[in-house]
């Protein structure tokens, strides 16, 4: 999407107008780029030996809500790797913690709630979201855009679906086992609670798109566990509610899950510009599976980091090779960078597809 798509009488922002020629914004849009653009998701936190200082002794939660702290956590990869842009540094539950729900982010686990969601009384803990919540977002998002300048700030929040499998199963889960029995067992109970999550999560990104994101990442990461029926009638109608509610600003919207390569078409379907693709599928593939008129993201396996810097380039050219005829790609994992990563291992892969689709 560009500024002359926006709706009648929306003008673009001002960080929109900064970053609008970047590679990265290019590829959104599906436009020629100069080289092919590259981040990494969580390319900001654990496999950065700079994260761990300045994070010493700080609770992830805390971390989140300390502005100059987050500011200086989304730069440090952009500085030591030449990112072609910067994802905001959070979690997808802050905006769950910051109304209140009674949750931690345990080392070793990951979020953890106290009171999981059962029953329709279990709702009254999902109020609206207001800007004021999450004040801290718009103060890190102001120094962030100040310091990255033409280069972009990606803003992302968790789906309804991945927020209501955390809040449902009470933490994380291999099965959701108590998702999908309240899913298939209380369907009016589950629209409502996701429908409200997706209020949540549109607060949110509204927040950050208005404090200065270029672009949203919207990540479902668990809802590769789902059927495409299940999708379609269960999580689908949540996700378009999103997307549809901050299309008028006319950010690029990125869509992204994991284990998702038969749900590809309906993830596209659901209203994003951008489908994130991760390892299992070819590019070429997931094209085809998404359709025309979507830029695709991904999808290089984050375990070959691991690997000789030889089979890194190798592995890598396997995806731009597969990406050649796409309308538009952006090279990133297809998941996150895993906290043991080399992080030199990560300049290298950004400067070999740099140097490698340079035009």
């Amino acid at each position: 999407m560009s500024a002359n798509t926006l709706p009648p009488g929306q003008q673009p922002s001002a960080t929109y107008e900064a970053t609008k020629d970047s590679a990265f914004m290019k590829a959104c849009r599906r436009e020629a780029v100069p080289h092919t653009p590259v981040w990494f998701m969580r390319q900001a936190g654990r496999s950065l030996p700079e994260y761990h200082k300045v994070r010493e002794g700080i609770p992830m939660l805390e971390s989140c809500m300390r502005p100059e702290l987050v500011a200086e956590i989304t730069m440090q990869p952009v500085r030591r790797h030449d990112v072609d842009a910067a994802i905001y540094f959070s979690d997808i539950v802050v905006p769950l913690k910051a109304i209140g729900v009674d949750l931690d982010i345990k080392p070793g686990v990951g979020p953890v709630v106290a009171n999981p969601i059962r029953s329709r009384a279990d709702l009254d803990q999902l109020r609206d979201l207001t800007p004021e919540d999450v004040w801290y977002v718009t103060e890190a998002m102001g120094l962030l855009t100040a310091e990255l300048g033409p280069k972009p700030l990606i803003g992302f929040a968790g789906a309804p679906f991945t927020l209501a499998s955390y809040l449902v199963e009470g933490g994380p889960s291999k099965n959701h086992e108590h998702t999908k029995a309240l899913m298939y067992g209380d369907p009016q109970l589950w629209a409502d609670l996701v429908d409200r999550l997706a209020d949540i999560t549109t607060a949110f990104l509204k927040v950050q798109i208005e404090a200065g994101a270029s672009a949203v990442q919207l990540f479902d990461s668990w809802v590769g566990a789902l059927a495409p029926a299940d999708y379609r009638r269960s999580v689908m109608p949540a996700s378009q509610k999103v997307f549809r509610a901050i299309e008028s600003y006319g950010v690029p919207r990125i869509h992204f899950g994991v284990g998702t390569g038969e749900l590809l078409g309906l993830m596209g379907e659901a209203g994003a510009d951008v489908v994130g693709v991760d390892w299992r599928v070819p590019l070429d593939e997931a094209a085809r599976r998404v359709g025309p008129g979507k830029t695709l993201q991904g999808n290089f396996d984050p375990a070959i980091l691991f690997s000789t810097q030889e089979a890194v380039e190798e592995r890598a050219r396997e995806v731009l090779d597969s990406a050649a005829g796409l309308e538009g790609h952006i090279f990133n994992l297809g998941h996150g960078v895993p906290p043991n990563t080399d992080p030199d291992a990560l300049t290298r892969l950004a400067e070999f597809v740099h140097t490698e689709t340079a035009r």
